[in-house]
């Protein structure tokens, strides 16, 4: 059985997805850009704060779902900016700097939604 999950503390869908799909003890957070939500517009910055601001607005939204940063299994970042992934890296670094950090692929791509040059989607498990 699915169970479709929001949060608030996540920018609402500009399209038709579900930011979160739970199914049995796995849940799959669809891919999040570096949005401020206020604004509705990418966070200025470059990759670096893009990724911040993504690890950001995931960490806030994983309560809402009975989840943290401890849950995450895998994480997938896709990239237009694959020469700058070094920044990219710098903020997952701080993002995990207490934790031990999930299983993670990172792809470079042509273009994302809305101008972002970062993209990450998140699988969690708990029992």
């Amino acid at each position: 059985m699915r169970e479709f999950l929001r949060s608030d503390k996540l920018y609402k869908p500009r399209f038709r997805y579900t930011p979160c799909v739970k199914t049995g003890p796995l849940y799959s957070v669809s891919g999040v850009i570096g949005l401020d939500p206020a604004t509705t517009q990418i966070v200025s910055g470059g990759p670096y704060a893009e990724a911040k601001q993504i690890l950001t607005l995931i960490q806030a939204a994983l309560p809402d779902w009975g989840l943290s940063f401890e849950n995450l299994v895998a994480a997938r970042i896709y990239t237009t900016r694959m020469d700058q992934f070094s920044e990219i890296n710098k903020a997952w670094e701080e993002a995990f700097a207490t934790i031990e950090p999930p299983a993670r692929t990172s792809v470079g791509v042509a273009a994302l939604p809305a101008g972002a040059t970062v993209e990450i989607e998140f699988t969690l498990y708990k029992d």
